[in-house]
This record gives C-alpha cells, structure tokens and sequence, in this order.
C-alpha cells in the first residue's frame, strides 16, 4: 500500500526532470513499476477522518439529489430504472439488463448486515417497481416512505460503501490495462489527485457519478468516460492538478454526449457544473 505522499513525492520528482534525462525517467519508472506498482494492486487506502467523510457525501447527496429526502428515491426521465440512495444507486426492474452497474442490491446487503430491514426488501430480487409511471403512481405508498426513511437514516452506510468503491477502484483500473506505461499513467495521476485538499471528494464522486470506466458496457462507440478514462487523458507535466483533473473530465463526458446513441446534451451543464466543486479552495 502507498501513503499518498510518498506517491506524489514520487510523481513530482519523475515530472521534474529534464527531457533530456531519459534515461533516469526510465530507470524511476521501473523502480515504480516493480516495487510500488504491484503492492497497490492489493489494496488502495486513503485515510479520511469521520469529519471529512460526512462532508463528502453531504456534497454527493446534494449532487445527486440536492440534499432532499424525497429524491432517496428517483426514476428519472428516459431511464429504464430507478436509483436511490445518496449516490443514486441502480437498481433494475425484472427483465431490463442494462449497461449500467446494478449497485443497490450491494448497498442493501451491506444494510442487511448492519440494521434491520424490512422483510420485502430483503426478498426483493429486483426493484418492485417495473415502469416509472407505476413507480411514481406509489410514491406515496407505505412501501415507498418505509423506503426512503431507510435511506435517510443510512446516510453514514452509504458513504461507507461509496468510499470503498473508490478504494477498491485503482487496483480495476490498473488490472484493466496491458502497458506497463498506461499503469504508470493511471496510478501517478490517482495520486496525485488524490494529495490534493479536494483530491479524495473528487475521486470517490466521480467514480459515484461516473464508475471506474473499466466495463465494457459502459462505453459508447467503444470509448468510456469513467476515471480510467479522465485519468489516461490528463497532463503528467500539468502544475494544477485539480484544473487539468477537471479539464479531463470535461473532455470525456463531451465525447460520452458526441458518441450517444441517443441525445444526452441536456445532461452536459449539469455535469460541468458538478465538476466544478472539485475545485481545491
């Protein structure tokens, strides 16, 4: 495992040295390669305080759902499922086998395993609701507030559960790739990220908001839009990383709305203005 700083220390030192030292960026990439490289495959950590941890998912529940209780639990327009939780957590109907990672069945047995829950959704196999008009025709049904008051007592389990998602990302993204240069790419710039003031909310809602980028489902035209994808894009020699992070971002969900099958444009403004709280203060 790495501490973050001896990773951006690692990172910085390799970034500072002249072009013409060749041979020396050579020689520290396989020093990273062969003993930091494989260690992190096993885990990846990065310590955050209760404080710290309450504070990024208050931002990832107004991100998706604007703080409000009532958005615990949504269908959204021209979708094929409905999403609940703080994160907005899929969870598909019988019968629809979407692209999209199904993460709420995960969160509920994480729940299970810490608080009781109601029978029907323990034995649920999928989401009771089949359509969106059926889902918001019983909104209001004992069912759907037993529901949703689950969620809002649950907050600190889902930012749990979130947190080990981004934790246990950057081992997927590195095993997803064949060159050993792409794993350097990837993992300095997971780092180095992550060293900034608001590197760890940024990593752990992105992967929230857009997934590790490492399904093949979820690509269009072959090309993804998760973090694998913003991390592969950035600039190694860029002094602001929190901007070139954000510039990244910007640049893959812009080819996700040129390569949609279906027109995704009316998404784009609010994804970069979700970008933008990633901005260090």
């Amino acid at each position: 495992m790495w501490e973050i700083a001896t990773a951006r220390s690692f990172c910085l030192i390799l970034n500072a040295l002249p072009r013409k030292n060749g041979w020396m960026i050579r020689f520290i990439k396989k020093l990273l390669l062969t003993s930091l490289l494989l260690p992190s495959l096993a885990s990846t950590e990065i310590n955050l305080t209760d404080a710290q941890a309450s504070k990024i998912g208050e931002q990832i529940w107004q991100n998706e759902g604007l703080g409000r209780v009532d958005y615990l639990a949504v269908w959204n327009q021209g979708e094929a499922f409905p999403s609940f939780g703080i994160g907005h957590f899929i969870w598909y109907p019988a019968g629809v086998d979407g692209p999209f990672l199904e993460s709420f069945p995960a969160l509920r047995d994480y729940l299970g395993a810490r608080m009781a829950l109601p029978r029907w959704l323990i034995e649920a196999e999928h989401s009771p609701w089949q359509s969106r008009q059926q889902f918001y025709q019983q909104f209001d049904s004992a069912q759907m507030r037993e529901l949703r008051q689950l969620l809002e007592q649950s907050v600190s389990l889902q930012v749990a559960v979130i947190i080990q998602r981004m934790e246990a990302a950057l081992p997927k993204m590195l095993a997803s790739l064949a060159e050993p240069a792409q794993r350097l790419q990837v993992e300095q710039q997971f780092y180095r990220v992550a060293a900034e003031p608001s590197g760890p909310y940024a990593l752990i809602d992105y992967i929230n908001f857009k997934g590790e980028g490492v399904a093949v489902s979820e690509r269009y035209q072959d090309e993804g839009w998760g973090l694998l994808q913003v991390l592969m894009e950035m600039n190694p020699q860029a002094n602001n990383v929190m901007a070139e992070f954000i510039r990244s971002a910007d640049a893959m969900l812009t080819r996700r709305v040129e390569n949609a099958p279906r027109d995704e444009s009316r998404w784009l403004p609010g994804w970069r203005k979700r970008l933008q709280t990633y901005r260090s203060s």
